[in-house]
């Protein structure tokens, strides 16, 4: 079979490892530890299942005008997607001419660089410093589209606001800011991107992380009436199907809720992040809802296979600016304590007691 060639040449994304022994201790993959607003479970009770006879609403009028509403935006600049990756998808093909470019700041969400190779587009990284704090991109190499994550993932840090801002303002294409984990920071540039003057700037949410809902594939952006437009038009005919617009809506009627997980995940993040800093680890201060941590003592890839052989699964990703740091979700306290009690048995120093 003949295959595209930048398709076979393609080092695909990889997900996190889905364990499958029920018992294990989940903090691989930034999901929820706390479930979905009982409004969520309410509405799916009382689904209808002959609706799903009909196709959906294609334009979700319903949840677009809900989401709406939330940011201050008026609904032609709301668009809904089959997730947040569907929109990055969809953002690579509007935004991004042939033989043009897309970049990212390095490191970050590696899909990025996934979805620019799919595209065949040319993919320029802007290293972070030391600290994985804010740098200026500049023109990004010349990048039809820059992908910005705002907390950053895999590091957690969040950019200032005033710096993100300058630089959506004097960037020549179009930026993305991707806030999947925006709910645990008590910062967004959602208003930026409802601002009536906005030329440029997407901002990007995702039902997955803070409302619980990883399972249901719903992601949402706010952006220039015209942007969004264009991602209509090169969008699937349904791209959300009828039962995750149904609780997407209900989900969004429980703010309460979902911030209320939110706070107690930041908690379990803070509390982790501090008695790892006791240890001796290096962990920047995070506004996401997992730690990107060096280990102090033992390379973080020995760290990772002790952990796993335990039920317990963070994620690694090797490399010269990742390798040495585990990214760790923030769960449950129990699922906390159950990580820093077997850490205390994998990460010591060599000949001496645990720490």
């Amino acid at each position: 079979m003949k295959i595209a060639g930048n398709i076979a040449a393609l080092s695909p994304y990889v997900p996190g490892e889905q364990p499958k022994d029920a018992g294990a201790v989940k903090l691989n993959t930034n999901e929820n530890a706390y479930p979905p607003s009982p409004k969520v479970a309410a509405a799916l009770r009382a689904f209808d299942a002959s609706a799903l006879r009909r196709y959906p609403d294609p334009e979700f009028r319903a949840l677009r005008a809900r989401i709406a509403e939330i940011h201050g935006a008026r609904p032609e600049c709301v668009f809904v997607g089959n997730g947040s990756d569907e929109i990055l998808s969809l953002a690579m093909r509007v935004f991004v001419e042939d033989g043009g470019a897309a970049a990212s700041f390095s490191p970050t969400y590696s899909l990025y660089r996934t979805l620019a190779a799919i595209r065949g587009a040319k993919y320029t990284e802007v290293p972070l410093p030391e600290d994985f704090g804010w740098t200026d991109p500049g023109d990004a190499g010349g990048a039809d589209l820059f992908l910005l994550t705002n907390p950053n993932a895999p590091t957690s840090v969040l950019y200032p606001r005033a710096a993100v801002e300058r630089f959506c303002a004097s960037f020549p294409g179009t930026v993305l800011i991707d806030e999947a984990y925006a709910d645990f920071s008590g910062a967004t540039c959602a208003d930026i991107a409802a601002a009536p003057g906005n030329r440029n700037t997407i901002v990007m949410r995702t039902f997955s992380k803070s409302f619980s809902l990883a399972g249901l594939r719903v992601g949402y952006c706010i952006g220039p009436e015209d942007g969004i437009e264009a991602l209509y038009k090169a969008k699937d005919s349904y791209n959300v199907d009828a039962l995750a617009q149904t609780l997407a809506l209900a989900a969004l009627d429980d703010l309460p809720w979902m911030r209320a997980n939110a706070r107690r995940t930041a908690a379990v993040r803070d509390m982790m992040a501090g008695e790892l800093r006791r240890r001796g680890w290096d962990v920047p201060d995070s506004a996401a809802n997992f730690i990107f941590a060096r280990p102090a003592h033992r390379p973080a890839a020995e760290v990772f296979a002790a952990l796993r052989e335990r039920g317990i699964y963070v994620r690694h990703f090797p490399g010269p600016r990742t390798g040495d740091r585990l990214r760790i979700t923030a769960g449950t306290p129990d699922e906390a304590a159950a990580l820093l009690a077997a850490l205390a048995g994998t990460d010591v120093p060599p000949g001496g007691p645990s720490v």
